[in-house]
C-alpha cells in the first residue's frame, strides 16, 4: 500500500461546519496542491478516538480502529464506525514504523516543491 504523509506545512486551511440540512459535522482540509479533503463527522470521531487514546495515555504507543457496521448503537452514531481492532500495539507500531519508512511526501505527489520547516521547527 503506498502512503501519503500530509505535513504541517502542506495544509493551507482547515473548516469544521455543520452543511445546511444536515446534523453532523464534516470536516474540510485545503491542501497546498490543491487537493480538498472532506472527512464525515463519524471518520473525524474515529481519528480523534484513536488519536487521543495514545497521545494522552502515559504508556500507550499505538492502537488500530477498523471500519464495520455497529449494531445496538446509541442513538445518532452513524451505522458504520471506526472501532478497535483488537490488534497488539507492538503489531501495529511496527506496521506504522514500516509504512512511514516508505511514505512519501504529499507536496511530492501533488508536483508541488516541498516546504522545508523553518529552522527548530518539527513538522512530524
Amino acid at each position: 500500500m503506498d502512503a501519503v504523509v500530509v505535513r504541517n506545512e502542506d495544509v493551507v486551511r482547515v473548516q469544521a461546519f455543520i452543511p445546511k440540512g444536515h446534523r453532523h459535522v464534516r470536516l474540510v482540509v485545503w491542501l497546498r496542491c490543491g487537493r480538498v479533503i472532506v472527512f464525515q463527522h463519524a471518520t473525524v470521531d474515529g481519528i480523534i478516538r484513536a488519536f487521543l487514546s495514545v497521545s494522552l495515555h502515559p504508556v500507550r504507543r499505538g492502537v488500530e480502529l477498523v471500519g464495520g457496521v455497529v449494531e445496538g448503537r446509541k442513538p445518532g452514531f452513524a451505522r458504520y464506525q471506526l472501532v478497535e481492532s483488537g490488534r497488539g500495539e507492538e503489531e501495529v507500531v511496527a506496521e506504522g514504523t514500516e509504512l512511514l519508512e516508505g511514505a512519501a511526501d504529499v507536496s511530492v505527489l501533488c508536483g508541488e516543491p516541498c516546504l522545508e520547516p523553518e529552522v527548530g521547527e518539527d513538522s512530524g
